[in-house]
């Protein structure tokens, strides 16, 4: 039986088939947090995006492609998400175990970029053969190459659509014209958010927002409005908002690996603003699986609201 929230989370959704509310539903449906409108998703596109050593080195059963299936199953995630690489290593063993997102495109680091710009690395009909839940993508709003990211993310958007797939987009903030502080000032998170719901995402994965405010056009009308962000709950209240009110799935990155108490400061702050969960790749997967399985649990007793 569908829960009222589920219904309400997917009736925001007024224009997608069936086949792409299913999915969306299986993901909602899926682990721990099941039914919830929360979730916890073990994302794994480090290995592509950072290197082998520097993702897997710290816990080198990671290495292997299971792991992280394994991981992900064991821990009552929502989702897995990752390359097509890492899928295709483990699609047949691990079938319609749990709801898989397949990364479209990625990016290394063997080169600086003050403007990046990802390949496309996979496509609709390997999300559809691996039998996926929905694309992942990733854009960089402030590029000097976003325009070209974002013709790229419609038009898979559209095709995944048509077949009944969920579009999640990484939306992550990076160009010569934004300081490093200003990836993750409020107004560019939120703004950020605002750009993958109006590119047609399902669910937008963002940073958790610092209070730097990098835009003095913004900063004007945040002092004016006296717009809350002066704790992480504000912060993630505005995001959400900034999602179309709250009407598109806003979850949030771990970032790079810390300490546990900094993670469940975070889901904390994510839960009391509003925000619909975690996406954490590094906080999970680089410690030993024990600590990790205890990590997830924990967080997802977070958002239960168990502490």
């Amino acid at each position: 039986m569908m829960s009222d929230r589920v219904k309400q989370i997917l009736s925001w959704y007024e224009s997608d088939n069936p086949g792409t509310l299913a999915n969306l539903r299986w993901m909602l449906g899926t682990g721990t947090l099941a039914d919830t409108g929360k979730f916890v998703i073990l994302p794994v596109d480090q290995g592509f995006e950072h290197g082998p050593a520097r993702s897997f080195a710290p816990n080198a059963p990671g290495y292997n492609p299971h792991y992280h299936f394994e991981l992900a199953l064991e821990a009552g995630c929502n989702a897995y998400a990752a390359p097509l690489g890492f899928l295709e290593a483990g699609a047949r063993t691990f079938a319609g175990e749990l709801p898989l997102i397949l990364k479209l495109n990625n990016h290394e680091s063997l080169h600086d970029e003050k403007n990046p710009m990802p390949a496309v690395t996979a496509s609709i009909e390997h999300a559809l053969r691996l039998g996926c839940a929905a694309i992942g993508f990733t854009i960089y709003p402030g590029s000097a190459l976003n325009a070209a990211m974002y013709e790229q993310i419609q038009a898979l958007s559209e095709e995944a659509k048509s077949v009944g797939l969920a579009v999640v987009v990484w939306s992550y903030p990076r160009g010569e014209h934004l300081s490093k502080a200003g990836e993750t000032a409020i107004d560019v998170a939120a703004y950020a958010a605002q750009i993958a719901c109006q590119l047609g995402a399902h669910i937008v994965k963002v940073k958790l927002p610092s209070d730097h405010i990098e835009q003095d056009a913004a900063r004007k009308v945040y002092e004016k409005e006296n717009i809350p962000i002066g704790t992480p709950a504000d912060r993630v209240r505005h995001v959400v908002q900034s999602a179309f009110d709250g009407r598109r799935i806003v979850i949030f990155s771990g970032g790079a690996k810390k300490g546990a108490d900094a993670v469940y400061e975070d889901a904390r702050a994510i839960r009391d603003g509003g925000g619909f969960g975690s996406i954490i790749g590094r906080n999970a997967f680089q410690r030993p699986k024990a600590e990790a399985l205890a990590m997830l649990k924990r967080i997802m007793d977070i958002y239960l609201g168990k502490e």
